[in-house]
């Protein structure tokens, strides 16, 4: 495994809609687990392959459930409901934090590492990463979700 550099807010990679995995082979388990290594060491919650300069259909997610990291590969949302807001950032723009409406409920179907297709349920935060993460697929940043921008916190100012 290795770490990944993350792009950052301004690469045109991050504005590009990412092409269908259809090879589920030894590369794909290679990104896999770099994305999950660069996921953790930058101690986030998702990461999407775009965010590492690839325009696969591929995200990690961690949320830190002790659930360990969840793997989707082509991953469509099949069902939401409900609504949450809340704070949201993104490894690719450290620092910068934006008030967004997410579904409070998700199902999403996807593949893992081997091809095998699969459904998943997320609530809350999984449900918020969950989203985030497949708008990086598409091109969309957070910030085109935004409801309220959080002004940064500067130091000796309370």
């Amino acid at each position: 495994m290795a770490l990944r550099e993350i792009v950052r807010f301004g690469e045109d990679v991050l504005r590009k809609k990412c092409r269908e995995v259809t090879n589920f082979d030894e590369k794909l388990g290679i990104l896999l687990d770099d994305m999950t290594e660069t996921l953790l060491s930058a101690d986030g919650v998702g990461l999407a392959a775009p965010q590492v300069g690839l325009l696969r259909r591929a995200v990690v997610i961690d949320i830190r459930d002790g659930k360990g990291t969840i793997e989707l590969v082509n991953p469509v949302i099949i069902e939401q409901s409900g609504i949450q807001s809340g704070n949201e950032g993104c490894l690719s723009a450290p620092g910068e934090w934006c008030e967004v409406e997410r579904p409070m409920k998700v199902k999403v179907k996807a593949f893992d590492r081997h091809g095998n297709e699969f459904v998943v349920k997320g609530e809350g935060l999984l449900a918020r990463a969950i989203c985030h993460e497949c708008d990086h697929l598409e091109g969309i940043l957070f910030t085109d979700r935004v409801k309220q921008v959080i002004p940064k916190r500067v130091e000796g100012i309370k």
